[in-house]
């Protein structure tokens, strides 16, 4: 190869340059979707735990007798 051919095959400054910016930009957005992610998984297990100590219609009624108040 000669010099010149040499000197096209490696990157410009510009290039370099824009390689780094995309390269945080990629990073920023993985950090974006892992954080969506993390925050969605939370979500969904207060969902689960609250509707695990969800009091159902019966256990409601029997409050609601204790209470001194009628059924629904």
């Amino acid at each position: 190869m000669t010099g010149a051919s040499l000197h096209l095959a490696t990157p410009t400054r510009m290039e370099r340059a824009l390689q780094r910016v995309a390269d945080a930009l990629t990073g920023y957005v993985e950090h974006r979707i892992a954080a969506r992610a993390a925050r969605r998984a939370r979500a969904v297990e207060l969902l689960q735990e609250q509707r695990r100590h969800a009091p159902g219609p019966r256990e409601l009624d029997a409050a609601l007798l204790l209470m001194g108040s009628r059924p629904r």
